[in-house]
């Protein structure tokens, strides 16, 4: 199968094109830069020059394509207006995606992210917020996945707040990035709110998993630990970054302040059981102690 995907050159892009070309498939990968399509090369991949907001190109490579992936995002979080437009930004893109598979009976995979769903863990079966910074991106899936009704194949992978991989990515590595900022790896309140936690090559797999057979308008979960408190990654993080460790107040990460404070495990049963997915890669706690900042 070859597959278009968008944001195929980041930390999970480029897990997840090796796990395609590693199992038979090949790609084709959006490169906003010259330095992506260089990157896009040596991960094996075509390159296709544009960004999100490119719908001509969007449309034509994935037409071109048996299947789409997509993961790009531009991340600004600099402040709540540069986050909107992101959001915006990558909602027309998702739309414009679907749009052209209308009637292909192709897989279109996207990117979610688990919710957090008061009082207990998140499943599957649970609706993607549509509320708070970034819930604009849950909005633009959820409708997406009703091309699902229209022959397209459409499935989301909703990821935990932290894709990892040797030491690095989600969550844990903007706090990280605060914590090198401010000398302080701080935490907003006690700590104890949990956030579910994968590695990027096992995340791979599950899309992979999603393109070759998951049905229509289905959504999967790619965790593979459920819940760990905030408190525990921060302390690894600053004995791995020499810093003091200690709460802060919310409002010092910014639009992501909220998100950071809030309990969120989810579970990934169903995934598993359905798709045959099944994490190998360590967990987040022993992926930190990895850290070479």
């Amino acid at each position: 199968m070859h597959v278009f995907i968008t944001g195929g050159t980041g930390l999970i892009g480029s897990a997840v094109t090796k796990e395609l070309i590693s199992n038979g498939h090949s790609a084709s990968i959006l490169a906003r830069s010259d330095a992506s399509a260089e990157r896009a090369a040596e991960l094996g991949a075509a390159a296709v020059r544009g960004d999100l907001s490119s719908a001509d190109v969007l449309r034509s490579a994935a037409e071109a394509a048996d299947g789409v992936i997509h993961l790009a995002f531009r991340n600004d979080f600099s402040s709540p207006a540069a986050l909107a437009a992101s959001v915006e930004e990558e909602a027309s893109a998702i739309d414009t995606l679907g749009r052209i598979l209308i009637g292909s009976d192709k897989p279109f995979v996207m990117v979610a992210g688990t919710p957090a769903v008061t009082g207990r863990t998140a499943t599957e079966a649970d609706p993607l917020p549509t509320d708070g910074p970034v819930g604009g991106r849950s909005v633009a899936v959820t409708r997406a996945l009703r091309f699902g009704d229209q022959g397209v194949r459409t499935s989301a992978i909703r990821l935990p707040r932290t894709v990892h991989a040797d030491g690095e990515g989600g969550f844990a590595g903007l706090l990280a990035n605060f914590a090198e900022e401010s000398g302080i790896c701080g935490y907003p309140g006690d700590g104890t709110q949990r956030w579910p936690a994968v590695h990027a090559q096992d995340a791979a797999a599950l899309f992979r998993l999603a393109l070759e057979s998951a049905e229509g308008g289905t959504s999967w979960h790619a965790v593979a630990d459920e819940g760990v408190r905030v408190i525990d990654i921060a302390e690894v993080l600053g004995r791995r970054l020499g810093l003091p460790v200690g709460t802060v107040p919310e409002e010092n990460f910014g639009p992501l302040g909220p998100i950071f404070a809030t309990d969120q495990p989810a579970s990934s049963q169903h995934t598993r059981s359905a798709l045959g997915w099944t994490p190998t890669r360590p967990g987040l706690l022993d992926d930190l102690e990895s850290l070479t900042r």
